[in-house]
Order: C-alpha cells, then structure tokens, then sequence
C-alpha cells in the first residue's frame, strides 16, 4: 500500500534551543489507522502540528499525498484534516453553520447533501441548529471531527480526541473511527489512553523526547515484545520460593498462594514442563492455573523507561 504521508529526518528546534523533533522518519500507508503514543511533552503534538503546516519544520521534507509541506503547502493542507485538543469554537454560532463555514475556508463549494451526511454520521443531525454553547464536551468533540471533516480530507489527525470524556463517549468514538476508516479516510491517532490504540489501530509508533522509538504492526508488535506469564495457585500458602526452584523466573504472590512465572512467547520452549516437574518433587500442589500476556500498556511503559535506563 501506498504511503499518503512521507516525513524524512523531520526536525523541530525552537528559538531557545529546545530540540521538540530529533530527527523523525516515518510513512503512513494510505488507509490505516496508525496510533501515535507517548507521555506528555514527548513531541506528539510538535509532530502533528509539522505535518499540518502549523510549523515549519527546522530541516527534513514532510510530504502529503506527494505535496511537499512548505513549497506546496496549500495542496498538502487541503488534503489534512485535523482535530485539536482544545475545544475552541464559536460559542453563540450553531452547529450546521459552524460545519458549513470550515468547508468555505478550504474554498470548496457549497454541499449540504455532504454535511448533513457528516452530522448524521456523527450524530450530531438532531443538534444542527443548537448553538455550540448548549452541547455537552463530547457533543463539542464531535463538532471539531465534523469540522474536519467537512472538506473531505484524505488524512485526519485526531490529537488526544476523547480527553475527558466518558468510557460510553470514548467507545462511540473508536465505532466513529472504525467508520472513517470504511470510508477510506486515513487516520492518526495520539492518545493517552493504551486501550484506544490497542482496540482500533492498525500500526503504533512510540515517540519519546522527539525521537521515534518504533512504529510496528500493533500484532506484530505485541507478539515480538509481549511475554506470558502463568500464575499457579497453589493448594497451601508458603513462605518463600524454595531453592530448588530459583532457576525460574519465578515470582511469590504477597499472600504466599500464588507463583508467577514469566516466559518468552518467542522462545522455542517454555520451561513449564521443567517447572512443573520441580514443583512435584517439593511436594508443593496447584491448585489452579491461568495464563495471561503483556498488554500494550506494559510494552509502551518499557519503551518509554529504556533510555532512562540506558542513560
């Protein structure tokens, strides 16, 4: 699949020395939900607001739909739609209007049969000639997507868009995003919430102090770098690992009935058969047994701490 966005060795340098890119490559397929994750002031929204025009890159090409950034801007930004964090709109304006008016900005005619389609598909029909200031945040939150959308984007950046709404909202949001995607809209994502990333992307990069740790398939990504772990229960409680099991990665739960092992999904053996074996010959028996694998969030955690460590 073709790359829609092409950003080589993009770097961003602010006046006082603050280096906020530190040389980002990355390609965004046409057509995928990539999701972008990294704590706060990571360059997340540095990123963003590069490939949007509203920065220049210090050096590097950014590239949307083969429109350089800088020499071709508006061709580029015609082709981007982008949802911000903050919630600025016009408060005494109404909904259809406020959508209306965004789709003349980018100079394209006038299409109500396209923006009533946007509201119906944002739920927003029903709330058309309410003014901005009677909507509740999530209702606002649907309105900037809707502005976004109104002159036909083929990428749309939705940078952190459920922050501060509820579970019920953010999931109507992931089904409104499954549904931009059907429609062939390009999609990237910065969130805070793991979850997200892992219930709707398609690929996850990690940024970390303006640099890109990784951008992988998120599958791929969870099978190469997740680890299982098998939690036994144990009929009796101990006090401690016996020594004859230390040759494990073994982990003593806090009330003493429970041992965690933890294993490579990638290896060629687990080393359960062995540790079972082990347990048998202390005399120590299960009396349950339940596997689980690293989530996302664990992965993200250590890519994140790993140049802390390194450091």
């Amino acid at each position: 699949m073709a790359a829609i966005v092409e950003i080589e060795d993009v770097k961003k340098v602010y006046d006082g020395g603050f280096a906020a890119l530190k040389g980002v490559t990355l390609n965004i397929e046409e057509g995928e939900i990539l999701a972008l994750l990294g704590p706060n002031g990571a360059g997340k929204t540095t990123l963003i607001s590069t490939i949007c025009g509203i920065s220049r890159p210090s050096s590097g090409a950014i590239r949307v739909g083969g429109h350089d950034t800088v020499s071709d801007f508006r061709a580029a930004r015609s082709l981007v739609g982008l949802v911000p964090q903050e919630v600025n709109l016009e408060p005494f304006e109404t909904v259809w209007r406020t959508v209306r008016f965004s789709r003349g900005l980018f100079g394209k005619p006038k299409d109500d049969t396209l923006i009533e389609k946007i509201l119906r598909q944002l739920s927003l029909w029903d709330k058309k000639d309410t003014a901005i200031r009677a909507l509740s945040g999530g209702m606002k939150r649907r309105v900037l997507i809707a502005k976004a959308l109104s002159h036909e984007p083929r990428v749309l950046f939705l940078d952190e868009p459920t922050a501060g709404v509820d579970v019920e909202l953010r999931r109507d949001m992931w089904e409104i995003v499954a549904g931009l995607k059907a429609d062939g809209v390009t999609i990237i994502l910065t969130t805070h919430y793991i979850e997200e990333a892992e219930a709707i992307a398609d690929r996850v990069g990690v940024i970390n102090n303006g640099k890109l740790l990784l951008v992988e398939d998120k599958d791929a990504l969870m099978t190469r770098m997740g680890q299982k772990q098998l939690r036994i229960d144990l009929q009796d409680r101990i006090a401690t690992v016996p020594p004859a099991l230390h040759g494990f990665d073994l982990e003593l739960a806090e009330d003493g009935g429970s041992l965690i092992y933890r294993y490579d999904t990638r290896a060629d053996r687990t080393g359960i058969a062995k540790l079972m074996a082990a347990m048998s010959e202390e005399g120590l028996v299960l009396r349950d047994l339940q596997t689980s694998q690293n989530s996302l969030e664990d992965i993200f955690v250590g890519l994140v701490h790993e140049p802390e460590a390194a450091a």
